[in-house]
């Protein structure tokens, strides 16, 4: 059963999005395109359709023995906020599973997102429970969330940490979750969503992956308690989110190299990256491998940091086919310890 979502905008054709703030709506365009175009495409591939759960429903497939449940404030901000979790076929009550949250981009919604990026069937083949959100619209009717200066809440008014983790303290409470293995993968504002989850609730995330997305600009802005596994995906001809950073029309947002480099620090690795490095990724399609930075020397347990670098990626690539699962493996190879 899948709960209320705004219907995804229909357009005549995808926009590039551009990097001031205003032309970031064009995010909503690009991936509305995709959606449309995955529906109507007639692909002949083998994943299994998404048969998303509403959060509040009961289910008896991953149930967890009784549990403490949400605080009564959680609980009122995931009635305000209903939320889609994607519970696997065939698990068993008594096995924990691990849990991946994903946050959508800027201007689009969690629909829109999975069908983009398409994690379902990677969540079903490793057992996971799998719940997507939508954030709150702006004065303009386009959905963010309340991530850092940069991005996306020039008023701040919308606490979207505690929202986010008042969804995880549902799923917690009705089915049988793993604490040590809570994932989070957010894209572009979802990105930098991530990444403040992480700085602000280290000790329930274990790792996030951030695609095209930044951390505080400002280093003293976050201060993780525990380390947290950290993933950037990141294109060099990004536009919207600039690969050496830049602005985006809020406050200023660090590179894609700074960003992991900060994390190395927070996570208490070595300042120096692995070598020598680590396999490079096949990530997008009709492009090379993106190359591999890592520390994951001295760092805190669960602290390991990368940065796979995309030549030429733009902001909203065509991703290979096996990108999904690679980020997923990478979330599960970094349980807390």
């Amino acid at each position: 059963m899948i709960i209320s979502n705004p219907k995804p905008p229909l357009v005549n054709r995808a926009r590039r999005a551009h990097h001031t703030t205003g032309q970031m709506c064009a995010l909503t365009g690009v991936l509305a395109f995709v959606l449309v175009a995955t529906a109507c495409s007639g692909s002949t591939s083998s994943n299994r359709a998404a048969t998303p759960t509403k959060a509040n429903s009961s289910t008896t497939s991953s149930k967890a023995a009784p549990t403490t449940g949400p605080t009564q404030a959680q609980a009122a901000l995931v009635a305000q906020r209903p939320f889609t979790l994607h519970v696997p076929p065939g698990i068993s009550a008594v096995k924990p599973l691990p849990l991946m949250v994903m946050l959508h981009g800027f201007g689009v919604t969690g629909a829109i997102e999975e069908a983009y990026l398409k994690l379902t069937p990677a969540a079903d083949a490793h057992s996971m429970l799998y719940a997507y959100a939508d954030g709150t619209p702006n004065p303009m009717g386009r959905r963010f969330w309340n991530a850092t200066d940069a991005c996306c809440d020039p008023a701040n008014t919308v606490d979207d940490s505690s929202y986010i983790t008042a969804l995880i303290a549902d799923v917690k409470s009705k089915h049988n979750v793993d604490p040590r293995r809570v994932f989070l993968v957010g894209h572009s504002n979802g990105g930098f969503m991530s990444y403040r989850m992480a700085c602000d609730h280290s000790d329930e995330v274990a790792a996030i992956v951030s695609i095209a997305g930044a951390t505080w600009q400002d280093p003293a802005k976050c201060a993780p308690k525990e380390g947290v596994a950290i993933l950037e995906v990141h294109g060099t001809a990004d536009q919207t989110i600039k690969f050496d950073g830049g602005s985006t029309g809020f406050a200023t947002y660090p590179s894609a190299t700074t960003t992991v480099e900060t994390w190395a620090g927070y996570n208490g690795c070595n300042k120096k990256a692995d070598r020598p490095a680590a396999a490079s990724h096949a990530i997008e399609e009709q492009l090379p491998p993106a190359t591999v930075t890592s520390f994951s020397t001295g760092c805190k347990p669960n602290g390991d940091v990368e940065l796979w670098t995309q030549p030429n990626g733009v902001h909203i690539p065509p991703f290979s086919p096996t990108f999904a699962e690679q980020i997923v493996t990478f979330l599960l190879d970094h349980p807390k310890r």
